[in-house]
C-alpha cells in the first residue's frame, strides 16, 4: 500500500499549497505568481531529470498524454491563482478546485470502464454536496441607516 503514503504526501503538499498561492496572490498578480510556480517546476523537473535518465523510446500516445497533463495541470494552476487573485478565499476556492477527482471518477468510468460501488456513487453526491455547501457565501446583513 504504497501508494497510500504517496497520496497522503500528495494531499499535505497540495494543502499548504493552497495557502501559499493565496498568500502570493496577495501581494503579486496571478500572472507573476503563475510564472514563479512554472520557474520552480522548471527547476523541479531539472533535478528529477538529472536524478532519472529519461527512456526516450516511449510510444506518441503516451508522451501525448504526458504533454496534454502537463498543460491541463498547468493552465488548472493558472485558473487556481486567478481565482485567489479574483478575491476567491482560500478556504473556498482550494477546497472548490480541489475536487477535481470526481471530474477524474465521471472520465474513469466513461473511457477507462472502471465501476464504481455504491458507497463510492454516495461519497461523490457528498462531496458535491460540500462543494455547494462551501461556495455559498453568507449575505452581509444590511445595516439600518
Amino acid at each position: 500500500m504504497a501508494w497510500l503514503g504517496f497520496a497522503i504526501l500528495a494531499l499535505v503538499l497540495w494543502g499548504i499549497t493552497g495557502v501559499t498561492q493565496k498568500l502570493s496572490t496577495n501581494r503579486i498578480s496571478s500572472l507573476r505568481s503563475f510564472l514563479w510556480f512554472c520557474l520552480a517546476m522548471v527547476a523541479l523537473s531539472a533535478i528529477v531529470l538529472v536524478v532519472t535518465p529519461p527512456h526516450w523510446g516511449m510510444a506518441t500516445k503516451v508522451v501525448v498524454c504526458s504533454v496534454a497533463g502537463g498543460i491541463l495541470n498547468g493552465l488548472g494552476a493558472w485558473a487556481s491563482f486567478r481565482a485567489l487573485e479574483s478575491g476567491g478565499k482560500a478556504s473556498i476556492v482550494i477546497s472548490l478546485i480541489s475536487l477535481f477527482p470526481l471530474l477524474t471518477v465521471v472520465l474513469a468510468v466513461a473511457l477507462l470502464h472502471e465501476r464504481l460501488t455504491g458507497m463510492q456513487m454516495a461519497g461523490a453526491v457528498v462531496a458535491i454536496a460540500a462543494a455547494i455547501m462551501l461556495s455559498l457565501e453568507p449575505t452581509p446583513p444590511k445595516l439600518d441607516a
